[in-house]
């Protein structure tokens, strides 16, 4: 029987060339959670309180910006789709920006905080604009939730090999292209990011298609919001996605914290070119990659939505055996974190393909094709995630009497240690316990895909690229 059109599986090229997306992606978003708050801190100069601060107060902006560039894109007509466009129209002003975000003027406390809200804000709107459509993307690159969380799952090998570069060379970069100057040494490492970021996302530009072409998008906004409104799997998702990666920023946002002031780690050497910090972050982004390669495997065998609540009960489990291990013992610390990381990768996977299989639900329950808009709220999970998940630490440093690149108080290490384990803990807990409410699961969605095929067999579909493979 000859496949029905527009459900042959992605080539292995256009799973890669999806992939590498979020590899442009994570060069920044891996940068700011690892380093962003310990540059504002110890290397720009702005107290952990006003940084905190300021990474929450801008996401009031994501919070318009976000579901404004899910309308945008799903009302975008283009000889190259709706999503693609802006793969290739966005990557040079958001590597730009980024750069901008680690320029370290000398200005006053003042100025440095101004000049902090400015960058970080357009970055932030930078990356809304270049990443919504990028993740609406996966919903049109095929109408088969298997092959979709195939891509997903490639995009989240090549996310945590993205982080990974950064987790690995940050450190080192910043210590040889300085020469001793953390500002320069910042600026000149993001600036390599950023020329590497616009060469990847211009190379997904060229190498995925969209499949799905839906109806021309003639509802209201406030119909498109309505109808996402019904979607309670989808409400679900978004509040679970900002709690995992609460968790996860906070304890990465920590690490460098955690190994300065409570392992008294000097910078040196610990393998190769790596210090602690570089060590400590690859071993977990090494874990993971694992986590994302796995996760088909394990979506084969279990519901999606049981999986993720089984890995966030484990992940809070490592987070409280971390708790106890004394500083002396680096290797345990490693093991334990990357195993925890590992967790991750399959939570993180699985939450980004469930947000395709919610706007897949969403369609067939209200007839709206809203992709952008729906995740539009992944795109808002990680930010505003990534800005709490930074803020906290912040927060914590300050209410616990932190003094930058200072001997520190035992009530500061005390603070350290609970920022680094028991508050990612607690996330992740809850994290686990809300997915007990999500309702699409494996029946549900081949239900849905059938009807859909059916609906969607009245509508142009391109199938240029089946054609092609059939040359």
């Amino acid at each position: 029987m000859n496949a029905k059109p527009g459900t042959a599986p992605l080539t292995f090229k256009e799973k890669v060339g999806y992939g590498l997306g979020d590899m442009a992606s994570n060069f920044y978003m891996g940068f700011f959670g690892l380093f962003l708050l310990y540059y504002y801190t110890d290397v720009f100069g702005i107290s952990p309180a006003a940084a905190a601060t300021m990474l929450l107060l801008t996401k009031i902006v994501d919070a318009i910006s976000d579901p404004a560039m899910g309308l945008i894109a799903d009302r975008t007509n283009s000889r190259w789709g709706r999503y693609r466009p802006y793969l290739l129209w966005v990557a040079v002003p958001y590597a730009v920006l980024g750069y901008l975000l680690f320029l370290g003027p000398d200005l006053s406390a003042t100025g440095k905080l101004v000049f902090a809200y400015v960058t970080y804000t357009l970055v932030m709107l930078a990356y809304t604009a270049i990443n919504v459509p990028y993740s609406a993307l996966l919903a049109v690159i095929s109408p088969v939730a298997s092959e979709r969380t195939k891509a997903t799952q490639f995009r989240f090998v090549f996310a945590s090999l993205g982080t990974l570069c950064v987790g690995a060379f940050a450190t080192p970069l910043v210590s040889l292209l300085g020469g001793g100057d953390e500002v320069l040494g910042f600026r000149l490492t993001v600036a390599l990011f950023a020329v590497l970021s616009v060469l990847i996302f211009w190379i997904t530009f060229a190498t995925t298609r969209e499949r799905i072409k839906p109806k021309p998008h003639n509802s209201s906004v406030r119909e498109d919001f309505s109808a996402l409104l019904k979607n309670r799997s989808w409400i679900i998702l978004v509040v679970t996605g900002i709690l995992v990666v609460v968790g996860l920023i906070a304890r990465f946002a920590s690490i460098i914290f955690y190994l300065k002031y409570y392992m008294l780690d000097e910078g040196s050497r610990v393998f190769l070119i790596f210090d602690r910090t570089a060590f400590l972050t690859s071993c977990g982004l090494i874990g993971q990659l694992i986590g994302a390669l796995i996760t088909p495997m394990l979506a084969a065998r279990f519901e999606k939505h049981h999986l993720v609540i089984g890995m966030n009960l484990l992940h809070a489990a490592l987070l409280t055996l971390c708790f106890f291990i004394p500083p002396d013992q680096f290797t345990l610390i490693v093991v334990v974190h990357s195993l925890g990381i590992l967790t991750f990768g399959v939570i993180i996977t699985l939450l980004f393909s469930m947000y395709t299989d919610c706007a897949e639900y969403g369609e067939w329950s209200t007839g709206k094709h809203t992709a952008g808009l729906t995740v539009s709220a992944s795109m808002f999970s990680l930010k505003f995630g990534s800005a709490v998940g930074g803020a906290l630490p912040g927060f914590m440093l300050a209410w616990f009497g932190f003094i930058a690149n200072e001997v520190q108080s035992e009530s500061a290490i005390t603070g350290i240690r609970l920022m680094f384990n028991i508050v990612p803990t607690f996330f992740f807990l809850v994290g686990g316990l809300l997915m007990l409410f999500y309702r699409i699961d494996r029946a549900t969605l081949h239900r849905v895909e059938a009807e859909l095929h059916e609906r969607r067999s009245e509508s142009p579909i391109d199938v240029q690229l089946n054609q092609d493979q059939a040359k």
